[in-house]
């Protein structure tokens, strides 16, 4: 019966001496635990400069320059019901939350990244930013 116990747990380390589970059950069985040898782990240095922003603008954040990313402005927000959206129809005017006065919010990939304001540029729309986010809250999560 030790037999079946000691080869059942094989693999396993249940009958080192750092498991009380595997103790008893070799104490109660009448067998010895074994003894394990192990090493200590060498791991190569971890360059921890990439993590702390320093090195953020060197060679690996170029690799993403050619990268397309999608942008959007956010002029502002509202709720309407289903029944109001079915009303619409043409030179409908739709409220929303913010003011005119009020930056609009410029996203890069469903994140924000500056604040603007709308101008006309030959008949087109464009944004002029008038504040950015700080560089290590814009990368977060690109």
């Amino acid at each position: 019966m030790a037999e079946n116990i000691n080869r059942g747990t094989e693999g396993k380390n249940s009958t080192t001496p750092g498991n009380p589970q595997a103790a008893q059950v070799a104490k109660q069985a009448n067998v010895k635990p074994k003894t394990v040898e192990g090493a200590t782990a060498n791991f190569e240095e971890f360059d921890e400069t990439f993590l702390s922003g320093k090195d953020i603008c060197g060679e690996k954040l170029s690799l993403l320059h050619d990268l397309m990313l999608n942008i959007y402005i956010e002029l502002g927000r509202t709720q309407m019901k289903v029944k109001h959206i079915l009303e619409l129809e043409r030179g409908y005017v739709i409220e929303l939350d913010k003011l005119a006065s009020e930056p609009v919010e410029i996203f890069a990939n469903n994140k924000k990244i500056a604040e603007g304001e709308v101008v006309v540029i030959d008949k087109h729309f464009g944004i002029r930013i008038t504040n950015l986010l700080d560089t290590h809250k814009r990368l977060e999560g690109v």
